[in-house]
């Protein structure tokens, strides 16, 4: 099943600010937007995003002078992109502050809550932004040290390099996105849903794995869905993407077409699938909330049925399914 523009749809998606890849290999450039009076910067403390509360959640974008501390003491700073209307917006890593100074300090601006928590109580483009800072965050603690040599890495190109030190080495890394492939196998008026062990009970969502070096969409749609749940998957169609900062992943999302309906479950990816119809289908997209992760609502859905919340690109998928 095609779909044109589902784009919108997805949190995590669509983020207002312009990256600025073109320039920020600049150093002088990058430079003048860090010391530019309009320049704000967002703190993430152990990945927990700073928020202001007041008027509704949003992020708690801080002058340099809130920060400056935290910078002089080594803190990782990112470009994150242009505000056209505001200016240079960075995220910076606070997380070398104790937990008894981690909120004090910021007191007067928010509080740090988790990405996952904070996805649907904030804007889309707030939320997109979130997932890129977190992103690039996590992407700078994992690769201090150059994985060809093992010398300490420097960031550089405004947080989207990290050069080795070591003269004789020298290798350049860039931030890493896992592609995972999320898709719903349908056959007639069915669609095939699974559940792994650690959903809630009731829960089953769309398939999804990650694709392997030198496989193409299409094949990583048709292994995953024959190794998990023994299905032979014929078309498939791309559906849209999903930003998955956890920590850095692209959800591609695709309808397929089932050749076959058996079920053969692998006992290691997924605990149960099953095949279910529309209108069951679409009774348990009503009943999903907008809990961060996976619905938590009281009690299961028609049948014992539950789907991921719409925060998810699964809801989405099964949504599109639903409506066709």
């Amino acid at each position: 099943m095609r779909n044109s523009a589902p784009f919108e749809d997805n949190v995590f998606a669509g983020s207002p600010l312009d990256r600025a890849g073109h320039v920020r290999r600049d150093a002088e450039w990058v430079k003048a937007r860090f010391e530019d009076p309009s320049a704000r910067f967002l703190p993430l403390w152990h990945l927990k995003t700073l928020t202001k509360e007041e008027g509704g959640a949003g992020l708690a974008w801080l002058p340099r002078g809130d920060v400056a501390d935290d910078m002089q003491n080594g803190a990782q700073t990112v470009l994150l992109g242009l505000d056209q209307a505001h200016g240079p917006r960075f995220a910076v890593d606070v997380s070398a502050r104790s937990p008894e100074d981690a909120d004090p300090p910021f007191a007067a601006a928010g509080a740090f809550h988790e990405v996952r928590a904070l996805a649907m109580r904030v804007s889309r483009a707030d939320a997109a932004i979130l997932a890129q800072a977190r992103s690039m965050i996590d992407w700078h603690a994992r690769h201090k040290f150059c994985a060809k040599c093992g010398q300490p890495t420097q960031a550089t190109e405004g947080g989207y390099v990290r050069r080795c030190s070591a003269e004789a080495c020298g290798a350049q890394h860039f931030p890493r996105t896992d592609p995972v492939v999320i898709m719903l196998v349908t056959k007639d008026d069915l669609c095939l849903a699974g559940r792994q062990k650690f959903f809630p009970k009731g829960m089953y969502s769309a398939l999804a794995g990650f694709i392997e070096p030198g496989e193409a969409i299409e094949e990583a749609v048709r292994r995953e869905v024959m190794e998990e749940a023994g299905i032979e998957v014929g078309p498939v169609y791309y559906h849209s993407s999903q930003p998955w900062p956890y920590p850095s992943s692209l959800m591609i999302g695709c309808h397929a077409e089932a050749l076959t309906t058996e079920i053969t479950i692998d006992g290691m990816e997924i605990e149960d699938a099953r095949w279910f119809g529309r209108p069951l289908m679409r009774e348990a997209l009503a009943l999903s909330g907008k809990d961060p992760f996976l619905n938590k609502v009281a009690g299961a859905g028609p049948d014992g049925i539950l789907v991921p919340a719409p925060m998810a690109i699964a809801h989405q998928l099964i949504k599109a399914w639903v409506e066709s």
